[in-house]
């Protein structure tokens, strides 16, 4: 079979295109990077190296392609980040159309059943819908929940100011370990058993923010660590100071807002997977302490 992965060297795509080339699959990565290219083919890929803005590009990286990984990245200086996901989400329906391409498994995210009020996840609900328009399609949906990973974002928080803490937090928060992501993407793509549309929620831990504090605490020293809500204009604020641009900012308090009043997790907990392996005691021990020390 041959493979078109998106998402260059992260933290999905990587153990994805390794355990496709595992199998004996021809795997193309898409990076963005040159200096990628390298590293792409030691792991016994093809680099595809440009740009998911550009469609032509993106039409020939997809040719000869049984099934795609579809994930859109990040781009963190943009002004209207879900013009941005649509002009990518496009770019990907339309290589799809053009290649005959039948199999997609794509890196959505929880709260994209909304549409609207989920700040950056808004746009993925937009590829989500363009994709249900392609005649013969079949695609797993994976909506995996909070990354554990963003917290390490609140490495700084604990060391200038002794707390961590969001505009969320007093009820549960669904986080996700992004190698259990990758654990269930693999498998739905070497599988290929799946038809139409199809949703499947991506989870590995349930826990309250104070649960989250604690954990991560524990792990570099601090076990009286609080966990403090803050309210959206607090969030915002801290984002600008640490230099997110104000679209981003905004983008990310609304999807606190949204984690805080229930509407972004509530169609996961309605739908409620079997969570993966890797627990919040876990991520603090061996990926949170080490970022910390470092």
């Amino acid at each position: 079979m041959q493979y078109v992965i998106t998402g260059s060297l992260g933290h999905t795509a990587k153990p994805i295109t390794e355990g496709l080339v595992k199998a004996g699959h021809t795997v193309t990565v898409i990076t963005s990077k040159p200096d990628n290219a390298a590293a792409i083919e030691a792991l016994g890929a093809k680099a595809a190296v440009g740009s998911v803005e550009d469609g032509e590009f993106v039409k020939q990286a997809f040719a000869g392609a049984d099934a795609v990984y579809l994930m859109i990245p990040p781009k963190w200086g943009v002004t209207d980040w879900r013009g941005y996901q649509n002009i990518v989400a496009d770019n990907y329906v339309d290589a799809i159309k053009a290649n005959d391409i039948r199999f997609a498994v794509m890196l959505s995210s929880i709260g994209a059943h909304k549409g609207q009020g989920t700040g950056p996840v808004d746009g993925l609900y937009d590829l989500e819908q363009k994709l249900k328009t392609v005649a013969g399609l079949n695609v797993k949906v994976l909506r995996p929940s909070y990354f554990m990973e963003n917290l390490l974002s609140m490495v700084g928080m604990i060391k200038g100011a002794g707390i961590v803490g969001s505009n969320f937090g007093a009820d549960k928060i669904v986080l996700v370990h992004t190698s259990d992501i990758a654990t269930v993407g693999l498998q739905e793509l070497l599988n290929l058993d799946f038809t139409g549309i199809r949703v499947q929620y991506v989870a590995s831990d349930e826990r309250t923010g104070q649960e989250i504090a604690s954990a991560l605490g524990e792990a570099v020293g601090k076990p009286d660590l609080p966990w403090v809500v803050f309210s959206d204009e607090q969030s915002q604020q801290g984002m600008l100071q640490v230099g997110m641009n104000d679209e981003m900012a905004r983008l990310y308090t609304e999807m606190g807002h949204s984690i805080a009043d229930g509407s972004m997790q509530a169609d996961y907990f309605a739908n409620r997977p079997t969570l993966g392996k890797v627990k919040l005691e876990d991520f603090a021990r061996n990926d949170f302490a080490p970022a910390y020390q470092g």
